[in-house]
């Protein structure tokens, strides 16, 4: 790089003449017809794989650029479902984390990056940025790669651009791509557009909501496999990919590197998938939703506060005598409580504290017991499931709970007992 263009560089951390607080603008330097004509290492190795040199600020980066057409299939789903997915929110107005209502199919920014490290800080160098968009009968996947040490001006922005999403969709991005995203952004920012703002569906917390009484490790790979119906083949390990960058660094040969592109690639295209299925299983349009996934939709529906929404989700699984079945009805009774249906819920409390498991056996009884105390003033109903709850106390595994509990039921017992006398 000339002197000239160091100087520019430098320019914008120099306070002489520049006014207090004064925001300062990326310009763009004018790239040389020299530099645009040097030849780029085994590029007509990158050529075969869709890939285009991107120069700026006489430096460059290489773009990869793929377009799939929306009836592809990855795993259970064609990439139209997720365009049916995104209407699907918007007809039914459900409030949830996950919706799209408002936005149509091309907001959403499926994104994902390749880094030098698992840790945090500016020592941590994105090599790869990828993502991909729904068009009208296409999905355009983009992956902006980090030719060498100092290209990172060339590589935000050939990456910041073209930007003008409304809504990113990651894998734990909220934790860690996004974060690494601005730290290295923070570096080169007087020199490229700045980050756009934007809504976030981080769908590894979705996904760990849904599934971890399934999938014992959370990793994009064993949802594909266990959920998406997708199973990678000959695929490069994430923990692998700093040393084969590094081995790229140095010998500038692409063939190991194109293998951590291709993992990349794969990771985007499953965000679409995985956000298809979440989108599919929390409206009810999932015909293979099980009873336990029904009841993990109605148990976030609730956590929300949307009541409506967690009734009819538990209501639709509440008729069995499974496991799930009854936690569902559990459930139910509290939200008909919370909506002052007392008749509904102590019906169905009756039932699981016959039923259920332990810990549901013990939460119908003393829930069972606060009704009849307060609202029914049958105290002697309220004393036998109080005095039912306590002998069920004794094998739970939770001392603390346990321990609470039985304080607390005493302390009803006595009252109780206390209250029938003075009756008398």
């Amino acid at each position: 790089m000339s002197l000239k263009n160091k100087l520019n560089r430098l320019k914008p951390h120099l306070s002489i003449g520049v006014p207090s607080g004064e925001k300062q603008e990326a310009t763009q330097v004018k790239v040389s017809s020299d530099f645009i004509n040097q030849e780029i290492p085994f590029m007509e190795v990158w050529e075969k794989e869709n890939v285009r040199p991107y120069f700026f600020d006489n430096d460059y980066c290489l773009v990869r650029e793929v377009v799939y057409p929306l009836t592809y299939k990855h795993g259970n789903y064609r990439f139209e479902d997720a365009a049916k997915a995104v209407k699907l929110w918007n007809e039914k107005g459900v409030h949830h984390p996950l919706s799209t209502a408002g936005h149509s199919p091309g907001d959403m920014f499926f994104f994902d990056t390749e880094t030098t490290g698992l840790g945090g800080g500016a020592g941590n160098t994105i090599f790869l940025l990828g993502h991909a968009r729904l068009g009208v009968d296409s999905v355009t996947l983009k992956q902006h790669i980090l030719p060498h040490p100092g290209a990172e001006v060339a590589l935000y922005q050939s990456f910041l651009e073209t930007i003008d999403y409304s809504t990113l969709v990651t894998y734990n991005g909220k934790a860690f791509d996004w974060p690494q995203v601005k730290t290295r952004h923070t570096l080169v920012r007087n020199h490229v557009p700045k980050l756009p703002s934007f809504g976030h569906f981080d769908l590894y917390h979705a996904s760990r909501r849904m599934w971890k009484h399934k999938i014992e490790r959370m990793k994009l790979s064993f949802v594909e496999k266990d959920i998406l119906g997708f199973e990678r083949k000959d695929d490069i390990p994430g923990f692998l990919a700093p040393m084969i960058y590094f081995d790229f660094l140095e010998r500038k040969n692409p063939e190991g590197l194109l293998g951590v592109i291709k993992h990349n690639e794969l990771d985007i295209l499953s965000l679409i998938s995985l956000y298809t299925h979440l989108s599919y299983q929390l409206l009810g349009e999932d015909k293979n939703r099980s009873v336990r996934e029904a009841f993990e939709v109605g148990r976030w529906f609730s956590y929300l506060g949307n009541g409506e929404k967690a009734e009819e989700t538990y209501a639709s699984i509440a008729k069995g005598n499974e496991v799930d079945a009854i936690n569902a009805k559990h459930a139910l009774a509290f939200e008909h409580k919370r909506g002052q249906n007392f008749t509904e819920a102590i019906c169905l409390w009756e039932e699981t504290s016959e039923a259920g498991s332990l810990k549901v056996r013990i939460e119908a009884c003393i829930e069972l017991a606060k009704f009849h105390e307060h609202k029914s003033k049958n105290w002697q109903a309220a004393l036998h499931y109080s005095q039912k709850a306590i002998a069920e106390l004794e094998p739970l595994d939770s001392e603390n709970k346990r321990d609470r509990w039985m304080k607390e039921l005493h302390q009803r017992v006595n009252r109780l007992v206390s209250k029938m006398e003075r009756k008398k």
